[in-house]
């Protein structure tokens, strides 16, 4: 919904392994494009430096593990209906990934 020049709608994260697969490739780049697909306009995929999962197994990068498998977080400014149609791809493609979706307000400057 857009309100003098700011809308409503909601901020969807999934989270990933940087080197985690699906149908032959990087599930955050797969994220994107499918997204992209069902008419998302933007989404960003931004890697950690350090994390640990439902597992406990901490995750960082040093010097010399430069490409191991650390959490990337897949973002998009969205409306509700946007969030339930990729989840709903997720589940159709039984990716078992943890998201957060929170209500937001955002816009562009300017």
């Amino acid at each position: 919904m857009v309100q003098g020049g700011w809308m409503q709608g909601v901020c969807l994260k999934v989270f990933v392994g940087e080197i985690q697969r699906h149908e032959g490739k990087l599930l955050f780049e797969w994220l994107l494009e499918h997204a992209r697909e069902i008419g998302i306009r933007g989404g960003t995929a931004i890697r950690a430096i350090a994390g640990y999962g439902r597992h406990g197994k901490l995750h960082e990068e040093t010097f010399f593990e430069l490409a191991g498998d650390l959490p990337v977080e897949v973002t998009f400014l969205v409306n509700d209906e946007q969030a339930n149609a990729l989840l709903a791809l997720l589940r159709e493609h039984k990716l078992s990934l943890l998201y957060v979706k929170t209500p937001v307000e955002y816009g562009v400057t300017g």
